[in-house]
């Protein structure tokens, strides 16, 4: 059956073009016309056509999908295939392999259980047994894993970075240490599989391990590749710092751009630490003079101030050396205990960014021992308090019961920071959105209504055409599938969201992760209707979209 959407207030994505009404018309996936006034059919006449369903859209805004650049969604669209948290605030194309760290490509079995309990806190770490259709974890290579994925019907479309972690992983294995030049070559060949095999880029976590023990030379021959072998692929890392030497850190990342003339896309672009304060237009002036130079550089944000990620990520690399084994080993030692407080409460270690860590503003995400589950949604210090101990032996309590598997929420932000880099003329949306567990970060069902509504509507940063360009059409040129999708225009893909401009709103708290937004009528993906009157209905439209040879992402 078509949809038709009747006199609905049309947003295309670009925004040199205004907001206008029109009757838009769907079939077989793609957007085939688009009727406006006085071409437009009357009501009366449009339904005497019972092939069409017919959605009165009359002080709607229809919008095209929007895109999520960095998600964290790479078991959950195999493992809780509805989607609700992105299905429900209007996402319909995700980028997963983020912070250079995933679940393909590894060689080994153990290789694979490494990671999946390094990163359990990011996604969980779900038995296979428990998903015995689904062929979970059966994959080695990306292609293996993008296979399954479309064998499983995802509920949106989705790409895949190349995680550079995992490249490490595999020429040099878990340590810190200096890659030979075999091992760099290693490398490259694993990165030009992958490339291969339908990614469409690379990621780096250069604050987790092993990753992050990359040199710059040794980033810039994987980023050579990108460069000189896949033209259109880009470079998403998550750099060394956010806080101490943030600045330093953005530059390395666009001087990688200037020496290999790779497109660098700088992950969620943020100046959180109060360090930070007022540096946004010094971050900005450099990504302008870059640009100026030729270096195709862009950003993405999520429109909130605290972070989250794994508990764990806050210790020092050299406590995280050799992967989760051997860092759990080093937690029972009371002596190495004293070493990691110091680098984390004293000096300020590399994993957190270079300042010590204050553990007020550190909140336990989602847990999975029984015993600690009621420090869930806690500070460390207040279950500090509560117990009448030092933070940090609620920390290595924490980490140790848990087995590195927890997740936690940053306090830290700079409002400021926030509204001058999403107004920028490269930023881009992205939710950096864990989905795992209860105590989760509110951004993983807020992060698009927050935007229009918060940020757009009632603090008026950019006009609605102006933020929707930045969630759909911006994010569509980056990964290459523009104007097939983040465009309403006909012949591009039915990717599609129609929700009420004046309610639209994020419900999220950090106390209620969970809340959907309101305001969101209708969300479809490749023409399949996802949700429907705001109800999910559990359809799964999404595609896999692969990198062909010449640089064609579909």
């Amino acid at each position: 059956m078509s949809i038709i959407f009747v006199s609905a207030t049309v947003i295309t994505g670009d925004p040199s073009i205004e907001p206008y009404e029109a009757d838009v018309l769907i079939s077989n996936g793609k957007i085939q016309r688009i009727i406006t006034p006085p071409n437009a059919t009357p009501s009366s006449q449009q339904k005497q056509d019972d092939n069409i369903r017919r959605i009165d859209s009359k002080g709607w805004v229809l919008s095209p999908g929007f895109i999520d650049l960095h998600a964290h969604s790479d078991l959950y669209l195999l493992t809780n295939p509805d989607h609700e948290a992105k299905i429900s605030q209007g996402c319909t194309t995700e980028v997963i392999g983020q912070d250079g760290i995933s679940y393909s490509p590894v060689h080994t079995t153990s290789q694979l259980k490494a990671i999946r309990d390094q990163i359990a806190g990011w996604n969980g770490n779900p038995s296979p047994e428990d998903y015995p259709d689904i062929g979970l974890f059966d994959w080695r290579t990306v292609g293996e894993y993008l296979d399954c994925l479309e064998k499983n019907k995802p509920a949106t479309n989705v790409a895949y970075l190349v995680p550079q972690g995992n490249l490490r992983l595999l020429a040099c294995g878990p340590w810190d240490q200096s890659a030979s030049q075999d091992e760099i070559s290693k490398q490259q060949d694993e990165l030009r599989k992958a490339m291969k095999q339908g990614a469409v880029g690379m990621s780096s976590g250069l604050t987790y391990t092993p990753g992050m023990y990359a040199s710059t030379s040794e980033l810039g021959s994987l980023c050579g590749i990108l460069a000189e072998e896949f033209p259109g692929a880009y470079y998403a890392p998550h750099h060394r710092s956010y806080g101490f030497k943030a600045i330093e850190s953005y530059a390395e990342m666009l001087g990688l751009g200037r020496m290999t003339g790779c497109p660098i896309h700088l992950t969620h672009a943020t100046l959180n630490f109060t360090e930070n304060k007022g540096k946004a237009p010094l971050l900005l002036s450099m990504i302008d003079s870059a640009r100026e130079s030729g270096v195709d550089v862009t950003l993405d944000t999520y429109p909130y101030l605290p972070g989250c990620t794994t508990l764990a990520a806050l210790l020092p690399s050299w406590a995280s050396a050799g992967g989760p084994t051997e860092t759990l080993k080093r937690l029972k030692d009371e002596m190495i205990r004293e070493k990691i407080r110091r680098a984390v409460e004293e000096t300020g270690c590399d994993g957190g960014h270079g300042i010590p860590t204050n553990w007020e503003e550190i909140q336990i995400g989602s847990t999975t021992h029984p015993s600690i589950a009621h420090y869930s949604g806690k500070r460390v210090a207040e279950v500090a308090r509560s117990l009448n101990q030092p933070p940090i032996q609620v920390f290595f309590e924490v980490l140790v019961k848990d087995r590195l598997a927890t997740s936690c929420i940053m306090h830290i932000g700079n409002e400021e920071n926030v509204r001058e880099i999403m107004c920028h003329h490269t930023h881009c949306s992205g939710s950096d959105a864990i989905l795992h567990g209860k105590g989760t970060h509110p951004r993983a069902y807020g992060t698009f209504p927050r935007f229009l509504g918060h940020y757009s509507r009632d603090l008026n940063l950019l006009s609605m055409s102006e933020m929707i360009s930045h969630l759909t059409s911006r994010p569509a040129k980056r990964l290459g599938i523009y104007p097939n999708r983040g465009l309403i225009a006909e012949g591009s893909a039915a990717d599609l969201v129609l929700f009420d401009p004046k309610t639209i709103k994020d419900r999220a708290t950090y106390e209620e992760p969970k809340l959907r937004a309101e305001g969101l009528r209708f969300v479809l993906i490749n023409g399949q209707i996802a949700m429907d009157e705001g109800i999910l209905n559990g359809s799964r439209g999404g595609k896999v979209l692969r990198r062909r040879e010449g640089g064609e992402v579909s």
